[in-house]
């Protein structure tokens, strides 16, 4: 397997990257392709004990988190994303990991990669920790616009990714709206419910978040304006959660007693929700496996990210998600199925 990671992704590039490759070489039996300035890495690199495992290949520039996505991805042809993605096409790696621009993986993506055949538009997506485990959702931000037949791809790949990779079988498809009842929801919510009933094995209708989070769903679709918005507030949520009980839990002595008895129990709610323990999430619909994780990065949430990828190639998503695709297309209707 040849993994390749982004080393000016994160924003504390590439630091938390080359560590991350540097135990991925240690732990995994893979090829690990660093992709950045050779000597920056290089002189990086001569602080650890890298396994011989652990390449380097040049990139002369960076795509910054302030480029224009589509702009720069086609102006800047010798970034560390175009490079990384470049040995993907070519066949000369398996699977890219990035922390970087995503607006910029995305454009690079389809820029170097293409669309699979048949996908309308691509779906970023995210796993949120729920009750007993993760779910998939997507789109949460490469589409604010959408199609319905744009969210019957989305549940498509969606499900094969829940299925292949996280074991999800058979996945629990839902939409996500404002009322479980199937009239409820906007009008793009209204039109694409009854495609889901028809066309979705194993469609279980309406979700609102509270169905989600209490895990009752493995992929939830949804248009990627409405997807960004559920996963930033989700985060400011708990983020603000925890900063209200870390402040009460320090008011009194009483108070530091207990947090320090419930201190176990602390850790083990940190370890759900910190979005580190999955690392990245997968770009699905482009013609290759891209994995993008947060700007803030480390390189525990690399290693991860690495892992995650590592999963994706083993269960061959890639090739499921071309074969579920292009079986599927000629069972819907054209203005789903049209290239």
């Amino acid at each position: 397997m040849r993994i390749v990671l982004d080393a000016m992704g994160s924003d504390r590039h590439p630091d938390p990257e080359i560590s991350a490759a540097v135990k991925a070489s240690q732990i995994f039996t893979d090829e690990i392709i660093l992709v950045g300035p050779e000597e920056l890495l290089r002189n990086k690199l001569s602080s650890h004990r890298p396994s011989e495992r652990l390449h380097i290949v040049h990139a002369s520039q960076v795509l910054e988190m302030t480029d224009k996505p589509a702009e720069n991805a086609r102006r800047k042809t010798d970034t560390s994303m175009a490079v990384g993605m470049e040995l993907i096409r070519r066949g000369d790696a398996d699977v890219f990991v990035t922390a970087g621009n995503t607006g910029g993986a995305m454009a690079t993506a389809l820029f170097q990669l293409r669309r699979i055949r048949g996908v309308r538009r691509p779906a970023l997506t995210a796993q949120f920790p729920v009750r007993n485990g993760y779910c998939i959702v997507l789109d949460i931000g490469a589409n604010a616009d959408c199609k319905p037949e744009y969210l019957i791809q989305f549940a498509l790949m969606g499900a094969v990714y829940a299925e292949k990779v996280l074991h999800k079988s058979p996945p629990r498809v839902a939409l996500l709206s404002n009322g479980e009842e199937a009239g409820k929801g906007n009008q793009l919510v209204k039109d694409t419910y009854p495609l889901l009933k028809e066309l979705i094995p194993n469609f279980i209708g309406n979700v609102e978040p509270k169905e989600l989070f209490n895990g009752e769903a493995d992929v939830v679709v949804t248009d990627g304006f409405t997807g960004n918005i559920l996963l930033k507030s989700s985060e400011a949520v708990a983020k603000f959660l925890t900063d209200i009980i870390r402040s009460e839990m320090l008011n009194s002595t009483r108070t530091k007693i207990g947090a320090l008895l419930a201190k176990p129990a602390f850790a083990s709610v940190k370890k759900i929700m910190d979005p580190g323990e999955v690392g990245a999430a997968p770009l699905l619909g482009v013609n290759g496996l891209v994995f993008i994780g947060h700007g803030r990065s480390d390189d525990f949430a690399l290693l991860n990210a690495i892992r995650v990828a590592r999963q994706a190639v083993e269960a061959g998503l890639l090739q499921e998600l071309q074969t579920t695709i292009s079986e599927r297309l000629s069972a819907l209707p054209a203005t789903i199925s049209e290239d």
